[in-house]
Order: structure tokens, then sequence, then C-alpha cells
């Protein structure tokens, strides 16, 4: 059998492995997928996917069951408008071209299905991806890959078909992934490196002789050089325990603020008491109600944040941008028909300004930045009147 350049074969025993380095939105990886399970007829099809992308996949009324207020409160917000952004950007290029993303997936699939052969997801649950790139990254690398993700939004689109075909080409694959290396050092093991190794060493395990996956094409020369070796999945399939320093550090803010006030409170200076006080609220109701207007909340949710901010800024186990995203919600009331508009509105900054249930979202992430960038500020502006 005759394969592109696209198709690695790799052999361990009694196992023939047929990958299949795709490009999410192209025309040519769906065919190239349906080619390749039509030829070789597997006893399994493996797909890069986890159980949450499955459904995702699969289920096309998903958003009529979305919960606003049960996301605000588990704090999923950032994780939730994140993975909207990505997609949506990934609709718009798969519009453009033609193809739905994640089409060659959904062929793998349906082939799968067709041909009688056993299906397996083989990708690391998606969550605990990004939960241990987020944990890699820096506040301040935060906010850039926040605003890069919604540049994307905005941002034209200029890719042609001819150009994914290209970008699976192993050699520019290899430049690609160096620059991405350069440029985003801290989630690139997570991203990239660690879904290598769970994907081949999942693909391995499969059951059968004669196994075809259909992966990224950015993935391929990663499982390559893991191919054979012995991987323990568990080490990397669990979110690691959060920064000691991290944590001590959203007691101590509040602390020495604390402690500010309680010195010039008992010092009898009360113009000094009375700057403390300055120099904590107004940053902090400043900030989150500036934030929370820019991202277009309701006057009732502005005022929430500008009051809640200063308090909620000395108590790590609640932030403002819970208390602001809720009544955001409560008082935007977002509706079924909301829901099922989600996946059209994203396409556009102006399509998530409009959509009821992405405004929460927007509201919601803004309060948080601005509270924590005013917290920052007034922090360090008290300790400056400290004596």
């Amino acid at each position: 059998m005759e394969f592109s350049e696209n198709v690695t074969v790799l052999e361990t025993g009694d196992k023939t492995l047929y990958i299949v380095g795709t490009a999410h939105i192209s025309k040519e990886s769906v065919a190239e997928v349906r080619d390749v399970i039509d030829k070789v007829r597997p006893d399994t099809v493996c797909v890069e996917l986890c159980e949450s992308r499955y459904q995702a996949l699969v289920d096309k009324d998903r958003w009529k069951k979305l919960d606003i207020f049960k996301v605000i409160k588990e704090g999923k917000t950032l994780f939730l408008m994140a993975n909207l952004a990505l997609g949506a950007y990934q609709r718009r290029l798969g519009a453009k071209l033609g193809v739905t993303p994640g089409a060659e997936l959904e062929a793998a699939i349906e082939k799968a299905n067709e041909i009688g052969a056993e299906l397996r997801l083989v990708d690391r649950d998606i969550r605990v991806t990004l939960k241990r790139a987020w944990r890699n990254v820096s506040f301040w690398k935060k906010l850039w890959l926040i605003g890069a993700i919604f540049e994307s939004l905005v941002a034209g689109d200029d890719v042609e078909e001819e150009d994914l075909e290209e970008l699976k080409n192993m050699a520019n694959l290899s430049e690609i992934m160096r620059e991405f290396a350069k440029t985003l050092p801290d989630i690139k093991v997570p991203l990239i490196d660690e879904r290598d190794q769970y994907l081949v060493s999942s693909i391995q395990e499969a059951p059968g002789k004669t196994i075809v996956a259909v992966v990224g094409a950015g993935h391929v020369p990663g499982m390559r050089a893991n191919f054979g070796k012995s991987i323990d999945r568990g080490p990397i399939s669990t979110v690691p325990p959060g920064s000691r320093w991290v944590k001590a550090l959203k007691w101590v803010i509040p602390a020495v603020v604390l402690a500010a006030f309680f010195y010039g409170y008992t010092q009898n200076d009360w113009s000094d008491f009375r700057r403390m006080l300055y120099a904590w609220v107004l940053p902090n109701s400043i900030m989150a109600a500036l934030l929370t207007a820019i991202a277009g909340g309701k006057p009732l949710t502005i005022l929430c944040a500008f009051l809640g901010s200063p308090i909620t800024s000395l108590n790590p186990l609640i932030n403002t941008g819970m208390v602001a995203g809720l009544v955001e919600a409560w008082s935007r009331k977002p509706t079924v028909a909301d829901a099922e508009r989600i996946s059209e509105d994203v396409h556009s900054l102006r399509g998530f300004y409009r959509n009821a249930f992405t405004r929460v979202l927007l509201v919601t992430v803004a309060a948080t930045l601005g509270s924590a960038l005013g917290a920052w500020i007034g922090a360090t502006w008290v300790v400056t009147l400290i004596p």
C-alpha cells in the first residue's frame, strides 16, 4: 500500500501503526483519513480526542445545556472563553476553506463505525492539558496570552488550503516547533511535548494488530521520537498542586494591607489612616469598575465591581469577577436562544459583545483582571505610606 508523506508507518512486535498527520481544517486531510482507513481496514481507529472533546464534537446541542451560573461559581470562565475564542478562529478559517474544524476526526469516527473497528480516544483530558499549561505561565504572560487569543477574533484570515498542506511538511513543522519553543517555552512542554508522549503511549496500547491513528501533524515528529519508549502517563495525567509561594501570596497581600490599616489606626493618626484607606480603595474600585465598563457590564454590575473590589481583594476565597459575573448573569438573563447562537456569535469580537452568554463571560474576566491590577497598585501604594 502506498501513502502520502502525511502517513507515518511504525511497527512494534506484531503491531503496525499508521499515523495520519492532519490539519484540523483541511479538506485534503478529511479525504486522506477516509482513504487510509479504507485501504488498511484497521482493528482499531485512534483519534486525537479526550472524552470531553469527543462529546463537544458529537453533541451539537451542548450549548443548550450550558449553566452560566455554574461556570462562574466553579471559576471556569476564562477556560470557557479561551475555548470559545480558539474554536471561533478555527471555525472562521474552516468556513473560508469550506470545511468544519475537526471534520477529519469526525470522518475517522464515521469510518470506524462503518467498518466495525474499535474506536479509541487517545488524547489527554483537555482540562488537564490547559491547567498544566496555565500553571507554567507567569501573571504577565497570562495577560499577553489572553490578549493574543482575543486578537484572533479581529485579525484577518489570509490562510489558503495550500498553506495548510504546506504546514504539514515535516521540515516546516520542525521549524515551527522551534519557533514556538522560543516564544512560549513555558507552555510548549504541557501543550505539545507531554501530549506527544501521551498520544503515542495510548496508541501503542490500543487493541489489535493494525491501528490507524488520526492526530494533528504537529504531534507526529514528537510521537516518532517517543515511539517504543516506556512512558508512565500517570505523572502527566494530573494537575500538580499550585506553587506554595503563589498560594501564600494570596494571603500575604491582604495581611500586609490589614496590618498597615491596624498600624495607622492604633497610632491615632487619622490622616495617615485615611490616606491608607484611599490608597487601597481607589485603585481597587476604579480599575475593577473601569474594566467591567469596557467589557460592557450593566450599570448595576459596574457598581458592584466598584464597591466590591476593595472588600473581595482582602478575601482570597472570593474574587470580584465572581460577584460581578453573577450580578451580570442575573441582570442580563441569557436565554436558550443565546446559547444556541454562541458558535456563530463568537466568530467576532462584536458577536462576543452581542451574545448575552458571552457578554457575561467577558464581564466576569474583565472584573477579575481589573480587581487584580487594582489590588497590586493599592497594596504597593499602602506600603509606601507606612512611616
